[in-house]
């Protein structure tokens, strides 16, 4: 079988790689499609700002002349000067299960990462540690979150066959939400206010969220510096962030605290899973597919952890136990039945810690490979 692979370089085919994991994908019960109206915005350079500090490549597969597969590079100039690396990544790659248009695509990568001078591909991994990263290799059977790799058990094998090699995992966690919050976090949370004067902000209407989009976003760049892959946000990063998922956020699920001068020092982000409404939409909320969003967000037994952070002069002072007892009285209140942590990084073991004292249990692994150049 002859694999020709072709640079994306028009509209056209943007939209031939836009839609293509739903062939891929079709008849696969557990995969939820993007939301297309942001995918559009997301790969393109004129609305994603994140291309300016970063090469980047997209190239589909084509066997006897119909789309089989895709596949993106990327070089993060920024994050590899602040890190001292000198990597290329791959990323959003769809393939069937087929070793020599699996091969065709990463070898595509891996030539361009070397005329770039890179020493290493290392992914799946995107711009940054926002977006979807890892192939998931445990959890197959497992509901898929918004924002996370959705593949099949062939893609990793198939990475190993190429001679990657494991860098990292990251584990997920699965959270029972519990009828009576256990007593010693009770007293920890007593201990904690009584020690420490900070108040505990819960909202119930996004327009008060939005003036603290920055300063929250401000503490995340410092609390999460030193985690593998993470990039800074920028300003303008903030403010496009906060337009992309404020409208899908629950209030009631965001919980901020500030310090006595009106600073946060901590906060803790989490929303009602919606993947069976983007996938009752098909991934198009216009112009009716939102309705089905929120109604599956109301319906929702799952609550879906998405970001948290506590300044480090803060740490150890039971802001955690705080943040996690509001948000639980909050889950119960919605009727919510369990959590699921997102992806936290296997060496992450003080956040580890505090999921599995909570009961949380691993249920999905997902991993970042490497091979030198």
């Amino acid at each position: 079988m002859d694999v020709k692979i072709v640079e994306v370089t028009s509209g056209k085919l943007m939209r031939v790689f836009i839609n293509l994991p739903a062939k891929i994908h079709r008849g696969h019960k557990n995969w939820v499609p993007p939301i297309y109206l942001d995918d559009r915005k997301y790969f393109n350079p004129k609305t994603n700002r994140l291309f300016r500090h970063c090469d980047t490549i997209l190239a589909l597969a084509y066997t006897d002349g119909i789309p089989a597969g895709r596949i993106m590079g990327i070089i993060n100039k920024r994050y590899n000067t602040l890190s001292g690396d000198n990597d290329a990544r791959f990323c959003f790659m769809e393939s069937p299960d087929d070793p020599e248009v699996f091969h065709a695509l990463i070898a595509f990568v891996k030539e361009w990462a070397k005329e770039k001078g890179c020493s290493n591909l290392v992914g799946p991994l995107g711009f940054n540690d926002k977006d979807p990263q890892g192939f998931l290799v445990e959890g197959f059977d497992e509901p898929v979150v918004l924002s996370t790799v959705c593949n099949f058990p062939y893609m990793p094998e198939l990475l190993l066959q190429e001679g990657f090699e494991k860098k990292v995992d990251c584990v997920v966690y699965k959270i029972p939400i519990p009828e009576k919050i256990p007593d010693f976090y009770r007293a920890i949370y007593h201990r904690a206010l009584q020690n420490h004067p900070v108040h505990i902000i819960e909202f119930s209407s996004r327009r008060k969220i939005k003036p603290l989009i920055r300063p929250v976003l401000t503490l995340l760049n410092e609390t999460f510096k030193d985690i593998y892959a993470f990039d800074p946000f920028e300003e303008w990063e903030m403010d496009d962030f906060a337009n992309r998922y404020l409208p899908l956020l629950d209030p009631r699920f965001i919980k901020i605290i500030t310090d006595p001068e009106g600073n946060v020092v901590s906060f803790i982000v989490a929303m009602p899973d919606i993947s069976e409404g983007i996938r009752a939409c098909r991934g198009r909320l216009i112009p009716f597919g939102i309705f089905r969003v929120i109604r599956a967000r109301k319906k929702s037994k799952q609550l879906n952890l998405l970001l948290g952070g506590i300044r480090e002069d803060y740490r150890g002072k039971g802001l955690d136990v705080m943040m996690g007892i509001k948000m639980l009285e909050t889950a119960q209140k919605a009727g919510m039945q369990y959590m699921d942590s997102h992806l936290e990084l296997e060496t992450n073991h003080l956040v580890r810690r505090e999921m599995e004292r909570m009961g949380g249990e691993v249920y999905k692994r997902f991993r970042i490979f490497s091979k030198p150049l």
